[in-house]
């Protein structure tokens, strides 16, 4: 399941970076890669998934266009904020994070919620921005039975 989501999540930095330029698209995937493992050390059980998610996408928007400038303290941050606007935030109510010692800064916006099959999913954007460079993406993700987020779609 872990594949399926780093695909979905990768599909989704690709898009948002444009994925243009052969160097950003070996970038982008590379990031992702990266950023999904990195990802899937943070947590156990509960948020994993996620933390490999917003990994993945982190780490390939950080790949794809703005480097290595996103660190541990940024995805820690992003993925708490992720966790927490597909919990608790109103439709097009932004949830925002930042980190003061990097100045990176982010966002995540549920833009729909409906119920499938009796599970809650919800729609989202999510803005990362990094030494000034913003990057958007956007998915899809469904509550699990344990109560965390897990990325469906793209």
């Amino acid at each position: 399941m872990k594949t399926k989501v780093i695909a979905a999540s990768l599909v989704v930095a690709c898009l948002a970076s444009g994925c243009e330029n052969p160097k950003q698209a070996i970038g982008t995937v590379g990031g992702g890669a990266l950023g999904a493992w990195a990802g899937s050390t943070i947590g156990k059980g509960r948020g994993n998934v996620v933390a490999t998610a917003v990994g993945a996408v982190a780490g390939a928007l950080a790949g794809g266009y703005i480097g290595g400038q996103l660190d541990k303290a940024d995805r820690e941050r992003s993925i708490r904020t992720c966790q927490s606007a597909l919990e608790t935030s109103p439709i097009g109510t932004p949830v925002q994070w930042r980190n003061p010692d990097s100045g990176n800064y982010g966002a995540v916006t549920p833009t729909r919620t409906y119920q499938n099959n009796g599970q809650y999913c919800r729609e989202f954007t999510q803005s990362i921005t990094v030494a000034g460079k913003t990057q958007q993406g956007y998915g899809t993700a469904c509550r699990q039975p344990d109560g965390t987020w897990q990325i469906v779609g793209s």
